[in-house]
């Protein structure tokens, strides 16, 4: 009796190696036959590890494995390079940096499906050991986020392991909230023209790389406006011109007075319409920290006051506007898309506010 043949296997095939295990292979969708990345006890182990590959494939959920062993380093560099055309310039030096100091040395030769989110979770407690901040290791998880969201989005793995990790929690710190007295008796201890500098930071609320970015053809003397739409920063100790925070370009009206003093002190800059309001005396634009020090901390402490910064006034002013006019007003001003980011880092409840409410709603209820 001829001996019975052994049906072909529908998909893939199956090997018995020297070992003893075996071995399964099967083709992608392109064609290319690919072993499995793991040996089996039996063909029972193998057939089964076939047909949940095959179901993948069939339901459009099957990865090239070549692309889940990609290693962090060479996916972070292009994704950076991909990326960076539509990040700012500070933005751009600052996922640099993260990538370069932080991710790279500790992952960097893992391959991107090898990750999991114990590995992450030990990645974060290794920085929270060697004695990082908060700020900067919750920086460094959010780059690393983007990362490996781009790598399931491409179709390199399946899911990111940056899920479920537990980060340290930011310290709670709460802006200097001046009064507009006090803030005034900083512009007056300032030295010109970086009173007016001050001035625009407390009663305008600009943020310092948008003061700092001002120039003659941002500013209209007769109507009292002035038109953000730059922004100064340094990254990596070079100066870059740039859009606002989030590109919210947007016009301010300034007080009669502070025009007038404003127009004053463009009759006597040099240059054109591009010409910056604020320089150094060598009339090159200038450094925050440089600038802080020389003419923000000494006009502070003419002024009897202590523990202020120049991100307290924008801080303060975003507070009397919101108080009197209400937060979208305060959230224009301030330059912000989303009331919510004005209410929870700028403006903060005018002290005796409570104490006024509670008075009207007593005379709302006995004399409405």
């Amino acid at each position: 009796m001829p001996a019975k043949r052994k049906s072909r296997r529908a998909f893939g095939r199956i090997r018995k190696l020297p070992s003893g295990r075996f071995q399964a292979r099967y083709p992608g969708p392109d064609g290319v036959l690919r072993a499995a990345d793991q040996t089996f006890p039996t063909t029972t182990d193998a057939d089964r590890w076939l047909a949940r590959k095959r179901i993948e494939m069939e339901e459009g959920r099957w990865l090239d494995p070549a692309e889940g062993r990609t290693t962090v380093r060479d996916w972070s560099a292009r994704w950076l390079t991909a990326v960076s055309p539509q990040l700012k310039h500070k933005t751009q030096a600052s996922y640099r940096s993260l990538i370069n100091s932080l991710i790279v040395p500790a992952l960097g030769d893992r391959e991107l499906s090898s990750l999991r989110p114990i590995t992450i979770v030990e990645w974060v407690g290794a920085m929270k050991t060697r004695g990082l901040s908060a700020s900067r290791i919750r920086q460094a998880y959010r780059v690393l986020s983007q990362i490996m969201r781009a790598a399931v989005d491409n179709e390199m793995i399946g899911q990111t392991p940056c899920r479920g990790v537990k980060l340290p929690r930011m310290p709670q710190t709460e802006p200097h909230i001046l009064t507009p007295l006090e803030a005034s008796r900083i512009v007056r201890s300032a030295t010109k023209p970086h009173d007016l500098l001050i001035a625009l930071l407390a009663y305008a609320g600009l943020r310092v790389g948008e003061a700092f970015a001002l120039r003659r053809a941002d500013i209209d003397v007769s109507g009292g406006l002035v038109l953000v739409d730059e922004n100064l920063a340094e990254a990596n100790g070079t100066l870059v011109f740039d859009t606002p925070k989030s590109h919210q370009k947007r016009v301010l009206r300034i007080g009669p007075s502070l025009a007038a003093r404003i127009g004053r002190h463009l009759e006597t800059l040099p240059g054109g319409e591009d010409a910056l309001l604020f320089v150094t005396p060598g009339g090159k634009p200038l450094r925050y920290n440089q600038w802080r020090k020389a003419y923000f901390d000494p006009a502070v402490a003419a002024a009897g006051l202590t523990d202020v910064t120049p991100h307290d006034l924008r801080a303060s002013h975003g507070t009397w506007v919101a108080d009197r006019y209400g937060v979208m007003t305060a959230a224009h001003r301030l330059g912000h898309s989303n009331a919510s980011v004005t209410t929870r880092h700028y403006a903060r409840p005018v002290a005796g506010r409570d104490d006024q409410v509670a008075a009207a709603a007593d005379e709302w209820l006995y004399k409405g």
